[in-house]
């Protein structure tokens, strides 16, 4: 069974887990209904795509 000869420095942990931080999502505001939605994904409420009808609009 493999064990580690020395302990993780806190710098070494820390390194590796650099890149273990949450992002923020990028909004924008939606240009037919004027409410915030994520870029490039349907606008659920509307059910719109860049201009086209994807969805049935929810009620």
């Amino acid at each position: 069974m493999a064990v580690p000869k020395r302990k993780t420095t806190q710098s070494k942990r820390g390194m590796r887990r650099s890149h273990h931080a949450l992002t923020a999502t990028n909004v924008v505001e939606d240009s037919t209904t004027g409410e915030i939605k994520r870029r490039h994904h349907i606008d659920l409420k509307s059910g719109m795509y860049r201009g086209k009808q994807i969805l049935d609009a929810q009620d």
